[in-house]
């Protein structure tokens, strides 16, 4: 359906799927036009359910033409990756350059932004010949040997999978959304420090964010989602939302796990086996090979993994955080289900596309490119993200959508505004949040009947 046979969505939603009490509630497409702020008008002639059901069509079509191919793509993506490690790894005992710490850094980002994030979503289960190790029940999880073979990094794979696929994912910009970076940023936003050293607190953030922020609330995540699982009570005094960091934990117990807990489980094997043993064979090399150089050599590689762990920090905080935040973007006040009409809505409605199109490009924003089609379909190849994005543009232009699409250093500014509280986030209208969870409602009751 084209633009001029939507200009009646609430009026076509309404005769087919409405109850009389719920059209006087609502009254008319024009009073409600009265109520919308000038950025929300592109309500008055959505046809919800025509692009629902496009979206959902999509999906399907998608996922039915994944084969063979993608996994050859995902391998070209590995071996590029695996390049910027052996760059790295072979060149980190010389000298501390920058050539070393971008191949570093680099191979950390598309590891975890590329490799493991669309493993672990289900990407490529059904199509790879080698399920017991692609799978996403299996890959990076088990034991420390799996962790260290399929994804090392400072989080936990297991909780990554509980706060990132599950919790993000399915409540995206609700309060309980993990990663809602202007719920989280709140004491920096309110805080009446000089604007100078708000941003001086972000460069901070953006060097430290994954050990400090994301290692420790994805386990926290983990922890939570396993009382939930056993029927066993939160621990009393603290609030499931709220952010676990290494802050707050040297500040008082969190009630989910300790200090020493977090530093053995979770960060402590990374740190000692990727700072510490990695570089172990260039002292062997420098000290019985190139006649007695072995400490030099192994604290300049030492050197180069912390430059491109700061590096990598940042690549990921510009390419991550981004993704869902902004002045543009839209919050929600309750729950919908998963995969239903608002769902949909919603992924699009808060996330953000960047510049896309070549497996180069791609490469270098760690495929987080595709926000809005990686949040429609988790569970898709990222071969699927690049042929889907023009597909879902264009539905979207043609219902009236707002479809955010710009670089991504423009994203950074926005959510630095966010963060810093210098802007902040759009509430999607409530009437329209009520009316479209109503209709979800209603078709599953349709459904089941």
């Amino acid at each position: 359906m084209g633009k001029g046979g939507q200009r009646n969505v609430l009026a076509t939603s309404k005769q087919a799927s409405l109850s009389s009490s719920n059209k006087q509630a609502l009254k008319t497409d024009n009073d409600d036009a009265t109520l919308l702020k000038e950025d929300d008008q592109w309500l008055e002639n959505f046809y919800y359910d025509g692009f629902c059901a496009e979206i959902r069509t999509l999906g399907k079509q998608l996922e039915q033409q994944q084969d063979i191919s993608h996994v050859h793509h995902l391998n070209k993506m590995i071996a590029w990756s695996n390049l910027c490690a052996a760059v790295g790894l072979l060149t980190m005992g010389w000298s501390i350059n920058l050539i070393t710490i971008l191949g570093l850094s680099t191979y950390t980002f598309t590891r975890w932004t590329m490799i493991a994030h669309h493993t672990c979503h289900g990407g490529y289960e059904k199509v790879h010949p080698h399920k017991s190790r692609w799978s996403r029940f299996k890959f990076g999880l088990g034991s420390l040997w799996r962790r260290f073979n399929d994804w090392f990094d400072w989080m936990m794979p297991e909780a990554w999978n509980v706060e990132h696929n599950n919790r993000h994912h399915y409540n995206l910009s609700e309060a309980t959304d993990p990663d809602l970076v202007e719920q989280n940023l709140s004491n920096m936003r309110d805080s009446n420090a000089p604007m100078f050293v708000k941003y001086i607190m972000v460069v901070i953030t953006m060097l430290i964010w994954k050990w400090f922020y994301y290692a420790p609330n994805t386990y926290k995540e983990l922890k939570l989602a396993r009382l939930r699982k056993n029927g066993q009570p939160l621990p009393k005094n603290v609030r499931p939302e709220d952010a676990v960091t290494v802050k707050s934990m040297l500040q008082e117990y969190n009630g989910f796990y300790s200090l020493w807990e977090f530093l053995g489980v979770v960060v402590g094997p990374y740190f000692v086996i990727h700072f510490l043993l990695t570089p172990l064979p260039w002292y062997v090399l420098g000290e019985y090979v190139l006649g007695g150089s072995g400490a030099q050599m192994y604290q300049t590689a030492i050197c180069n993994l912390f430059l491109a762990d700061l590096v990598t920090n940042v690549h990921g905080f510009i390419a991550v955080v981004t993704n869902h935040a902004g002045d543009d973007m839209y919050r929600f006040r309750k729950p919908c289900r998963p995969f239903s009409g608002s769902f949909y809505l919603r992924q699009v409605l808060a996330s953000v596309d960047y510049h896309m199109g070549s497996d180069i490009v791609d490469f270098l924003h760690g495929w987080l490119n595709y926000q809005i089609e990686h949040h429609l379909w988790p569970n898709l190849s990222m071969k699927s993200y690049q042929k889907s994005a023009p597909l879902v543009q264009e539905i979207c232009e043609r219902y009236g959508v707002p479809y955010v699409k710009q670089s991504v250093f423009w994203r950074l500014k926005k959510t630095v505004d966010i963060m810093t509280g210098q802007s902040s986030m759009k509430w999607f209208p409530e009437q329209y949040e009520e009316l479209f969870l109503e209709l979800d409602a209603q078709k599953l009751e349709q459904k089941n009947q």
